[in-house]
């Protein structure tokens, strides 16, 4: 029996060529059919589980098939086995020909990495920033100290009680504007602005003199309070590398300022670098050669959500999962989403139009009154009364949102048959007596199904969007299902883990872009006013 091969009508042959003419809505299309593809395959390609183990002189394939734990550990239990495990073991590796084959990038979606198997450089980075010096100075009306407060490491005195009674024309230069400021606060006769000037004390530390503003009180001050800060770039800091090697640590990185310290400095310093490389700990501070330094110890630590590393290309997220294998899989959920609700979406909205563009009168009043109470009806509400009732579910998901979204394109379809009815060859075949589901199905379909074609790609992005975003706000798919949605909630919730955010929105504008360069050259393909010509 010779099967003969199927021949689209000339019509649908010179669409195909016009849309495959249009090469950006061609590429697109062929590319999009590639991601859905490589997502097909996620479970081949982005899977913790091997592919293929060979134990025992017995072959296994736990991608298809479900092996308990104790056909590799004979420990009698009927769990999960956890193959990395397993292949670790001594046991698994002193057997004969036993062997693992695992996938390409062998990290599952649902699989919890832990902060052990995340590889960080073992090294603290020491951090020692100079501490600026601020003190005060109450002077009388000669300007000489009668109190100091943490002044006296500015002045290279060993306390403050040093400086009482000291002139402060000994101290550094005063000037006429400085002395002025002060002796005319403490005239207690008009409002004077606040002052500042840097002056070089006679330790060599220059400072910046400040007053504050002042206002006459009931009563002349006997003493003028004068603030000094030692002009110093607090920013600049001198970063030292302490490294783990083999566990024995060693500064490998050295400074100027390390060559001045003692040995128990150093010392004290080292202990703290070590300490910090199991917990974290306070910052130090220290005296050397008179000036006043902080100590920081700065290490990365595994935290989730983590940033991308070698083994994990997009990062994990906030429960130690790999980014991008949740993101192929989620991609391939969110495209078999779109393309069923769409699919049942334009099957409903098809029977629905038909059936009203084609009886009219009546049917088609009750039908529009109908579609109209219907969808009155609010989807997010009636979506999570169901899904706190039976529970989120791919399934529910898809029926709830397609009883919502086939009324659009009914509207279309009813358009069609409407104007399609009273054509000529949908009259004759009445009169030769065809039933009307023959004519429905033969005669006006056919040629109805511009517009479900058209907004198919259209339908597919708005899908996908939707079902990210009934993930992003909890009412989509259930956990830990991969999703992109899902992604941008753990986002919002990490606002430094930007790779929570990039990746799936990438991911999500692709896919929508794709889509809308299919949807425009699908569009174009069926415009009938590209063949009109006009005579003059």
């Amino acid at each position: 029996m010779k099967i003969r091969r199927p021949k689209f009508n000339p019509i649908t042959q010179k669409r195909w060529k016009r849309f495959k003419a249009l090469k950006r809505s061609y590429c697109s299309f062929w590319l999009l059919i590639g991601l859905y593809a490589f997502s097909l395959l996620a479970d081949v390609l982005f899977n913790e589980k091997p592919l293929y183990v060979r134990y025992e002189g017995e072959s296994y394939l736990p991608l298809f098939f479900y092996y308990p734990d104790d056909v590799f550990t004979d420990s009698g239990l009927v769990t999960r086995p956890d193959y990395k495990a397993i292949n670790a073991s001594e046991r698994f590796a002193e057997g004969s020909g036993n062997f693992m084959v695992f996938a390409p990038y062998p990290y599952g979606p649902n699989e919890s990495i832990t902060a052990a198997q995340i590889d960080v450089d073992e090294t603290v980075d020491i951090v020692i920033r100079r501490q600026q010096l601020v003190g005060n100075l109450e002077l009388d009306e000669s300007l000489s100290i009668r109190r100091s407060v943490a002044s006296a490491a500015m002045f290279g005195v060993e306390s403050d009680r040093d400086l009482r009674g000291v002139e402060a024309s000994e101290q550094f230069a005063v000037s006429p504007g400085f002395e002025s400021a002060v002796k005319g606060r403490l005239a207690n006769e008009s409002v004077l602005p606040a002052f500042s000037e840097k002056v070089e004390l006679a330790s060599g530390i220059v400072v910046e003199l400040a007053l504050s503003p002042y206002e006459p009180r009931s009563r002349p001050p006997r003493t003028v309070r004068v603030t000094l800060r030692e002009e110093v770039n607090v920013s600049k800091r001198e970063v030292l590398r302490y490294v783990d090697h083999e566990g024995e640590g060693r500064i490998e990185r050295s400074s100027t300022l390390w060559s001045k310290l003692n040995d128990e400095t150093r010392n004290l310093i080292e202990e703290k670098a070590n300490e910090r490389m199991t917990r974290r700990i306070q910052p130090i501070s220290l005296d050397i050669e008179g000036k006043s330094y902080e100590v920081d110890f700065e290490k990365e630590d595994v935290f989730f959500p983590f940033r991308p590393t070698e083994n994990h290309w997009m990062g994990l997220d906030s429960s130690g999962r790999d980014v991008f294998s949740r993101l192929i899989h989620a991609m391939r959920i969110s495209m078999n989403f779109g393309i069923l609700l769409v699919a049942a979406s334009m099957l409903l909205g098809i029977a629905a139009g038909a059936v009203q563009g084609y009886y009219g009168g009546k049917v088609d009043l009750l039908g529009q009154r109908s579609i109209e109470i219907w969808e009155a009806l609010p989807f997010l509400y009636v979506m999570i009364l169901l899904g706190s009732v039976f529970g989120q579910s791919f399934g529910l998901l898809l029926v709830v949102y397609a009883l919502f979204s086939w009324i659009g394109i009914s509207y279309y379809i009813r358009g069609e048959f409407l104007k399609l009815r009273k054509q000529p060859f949908v009259e004759a075949a009445t009169c030769l007596g065809l039933p009307s589901r023959k004519i429905i199905l033969r005669h006006i379909l056919p040629n109805s199904m511009v517009p479900v074609i058209t907004f198919f790609p259209f339908s597919l992005v708005s899908a996908i969007g939707a079902l990210s975003a009934l993930d992003y706000l909890g009412f989509g798919l259930p956990a830990p299902t991969p999703s992109w949605g899902e992604m941008f909630a753990q986002a919002q919730e990490f606002s430094y883990a930007w790779w929570l955010v990039l990746f799936p929105f990438l991911a999500l504008f692709l896919v929508g872009l794709l889509g809308v360069f299919i949807g425009e050259g699908v569009r174009s393909a069926f415009d009938p006013r590209a063949n009109t010509h006009y005579e003059s």
